[in-house]
């Protein structure tokens, strides 16, 4: 794991916003400050690359430069690239970089958690020895998650004032290249950036980074 900037001190509890931000959203800033709530440190991370896909028409340096400029106003924001592009690849990188003791706590909303927990991992009992090394904190976008009996401990909800369930970085690349107003979706200090990298070529699809099955 590669930091670009990281937070002082060394942090009991870490929380996680692994994603391709492809821009970067409102709905992410707002996902990692109300996390800051319950972790001491949130850690934005960009896969190297991702597991079945690849950057396509904005790449990492670019995207790279986007979270840091919408990061630079919370100190105890860090922002890393990893090489693994799996949600378990990335908590053994933290888990090296942070020390073996940390709580690593991956930040999504509900319909991800949905997707997370559901997944097929090609064998059994294979999400719920991931949840020994990472938990996860869902946030009510779309709705409250409800998580299965057997993984409450690890999966907790995480409170989310204001509307952010039409935020995200599909419909800004979709509101681009459709001429609608797009930017009040994203944090103020990167909406000319985002103007100049999305609006003068296709965005590509949107990528995610990965739980371990999932794209987000």
């Amino acid at each position: 794991m590669e930091f670009f900037r990281r937070a002082e001190g060394r942090p009991r509890k870490l929380g996680v916003l692994a994603g391709a931000f492809h821009p970067p959203t409102k709905a992410h800033l707002a996902l990692a400050r109300a996390a800051l709530a319950v972790v001491e440190e949130v850690v934005f991370v960009l896969p190297r690359r991702f597991p079945h896909k690849r950057y396509e028409g904005v790449g990492l340096e670019e995207r790279l430069r986007l979270v840091l400029a919408a990061t630079a106003g919370e100190p105890r924001f860090s922002v890393a690239v990893s090489e693994g592009g799996l949600f378990i690849e990335i908590a053994r990188e933290c888990k090296q970089a942070y020390g073996p003791e940390v709580e690593i706590w991956f930040l999504c909303g509900r319909d991800a958690a949905e997707r997370i927990v559901n997944w097929d991992y090609g064998e059994p009992g294979a999400f719920a020895r991931q949840l020994e090394v990472y938990g996860l904190l869902a946030a009510p976008r779309g709705g409250h998650y409800e998580p299965p009996p057997e993984y409450r401990d690890r999966i907790r909800p995480l409170p989310l004032e204001g509307g952010y369930d039409e935020v995200s970085s599909t419909a800004v690349r979709e509101a681009i290249r459709e001429g609608r107003p797009w930017e009040h979706l994203v944090p103020e200090p990167i909406v000319e950036d985002v103007r100049l990298l999305y609006g003068s070529r296709p965005a590509g699809a949107g990528e995610a980074a990965g739980s371990g099955g999932p794209r987000r």
